[in-house]
């Protein structure tokens, strides 16, 4: 947890210099945000209030966000479409909801096996990722700009135990991005459900299963009364990356110092995002278990036909598409180089402070 808050005070590090725009030097801009989330998902959703104060307190108000939820403009795996066709002006979203259209979208949220919050940074910000994620974004008319970040997520909730690969066979899960090709891989039968329509889709056994984000959301939005095996990790999502797209003609039209303000005002939400899961997961989990929800970790089995399809799959489909294929490239030597660092100091350190912890 402390490598996300150095992470994140770095990231807000410009804001603090930032003094208000001079109102006699820029324009009244008035935006509207369409988000992929429901307003009950106080951290996730909030984000994009968060974003908006920020951009108004560092422009003397003179450029203001009017956010709205899913469903309230457009529905929750619209956001891109609403953004390119001009609709709204910007949008909160995962760009790993748009694999459809793109399996590059993927990598710039979560992909299996992929990088941890602060390994996602240093690829977006230092390794090439913002570059190519850029030349992505402009094919669909929109810019992109990293926004929020829920950390390593949940495994997920489920019905009945999954003890082998035989227990995926047949299986309705709820999952999004590259994550419900590799499981279609494994036996199961993904499928993509909007945040706000998966407690209805498991409770009329639409679905046998879903993952969301982890305990603090899961909590609010009830999974636990009726599908009680939460597992753990999340191996598709070692961080989620969210962004704040742009519609192309809007962004032309800012000024300079408008654009920096929202990188700014980007960089601060994702650290205030993370440093509130990361404080609230934990007692979340807590009152989740003692009200009945049975914790298990993943089968080996499971884990390691994971990781051999999910590298399968990477590399078919770096064959079939060249924009895919340039950022698997980079991505995999960049994130195979942070598993070997961190596996130095990161992973020894926590391998034995946080047992030693569980024991004292």
């Amino acid at each position: 947890m402390h490598r996300r808050l150095l992470l994140g005070a770095a990231t807000a590090a410009p804001a603090l210099a930032t003094p208000a725009l001079a109102q006699s030097q820029t324009p009244e801009i008035r935006w509207r945000l369409t988000s992929s989330f429901p307003k009950n998902l106080d951290i996730l959703y909030g984000g994009s209030e968060s974003l908006a104060r920020r951009v108004a307190q560092m422009t003397d108000n003179r450029f203001q966000i009017r956010c709205f939820a899913a469903g309230e403009v457009v529905p929750a795996l619209q956001v891109l479409d609403a953004l390119q066709a001009g609709t709204v002006e910007c949008g909160q979203t995962a760009s790993l909801y748009y694999v459809g259209k793109d399996p590059t979208f993927a990598a710039f949220t979560a992909i299996p096996f992929g990088m941890n919050m602060r390994q996602m940074s240093a690829w977006l910000r230092h390794g090439g990722g913002n570059e190519i994620a850029a030349e992505l974004y402009r094919d669909y008319n929109v810019v992109g700009i990293p926004f929020g970040d829920t950390g390593v997520q949940m495994g997920g909730w489920f019905r009945k135990e999954i003890r082998s690969l035989d227990d995926l066979s047949g299986l309705k899960f709820r999952i999004s991005g590259f994550a419900g090709h590799l499981f279609a891989r494994l036996g199961a039968a993904p499928t993509q459900i909007a945040g706000p329509d998966i407690y209805p889709s498991l409770e009329r056994g639409t679905i046998d299963a879903a993952e969301w984000i982890g305990p603090y959301d899961d909590e609010k939005l009830g999974f636990a009364r009726i599908a009680r095996y939460y597992y753990a990790p999340g191996f598709w999502e070692g961080s989620s990356r969210g962004v704040l797209m742009i519609n192309q003609r809007a962004w032309d039209s800012l000024p300079e110092a408008y654009r920096a303000v929202l990188e700014v005002a980007c960089g601060e939400a994702t650290m205030e995002m993370m440093a509130r899961y990361d404080e609230g997961n934990p007692k979340a989990l807590r009152r989740l278990v003692a009200a009945g929800a049975q914790l298990r970790a993943w089968p080996r089995e499971i884990l390691q036909a994971a990781w051999r399809n999910s590298l399968e799959l990477y590399e078919e489909t770096a064959a079939q598409n060249p924009r895919f294929r340039r950022m698997w490239t980079s991505y995999r030597a960049f994130r195979d180089e942070q598993f070997q660092w961190f596996r130095v100091a990161e992973n020894a350190y926590e391998t034995f402070a946080f047992a030693a912890a569980a024991r004292s």
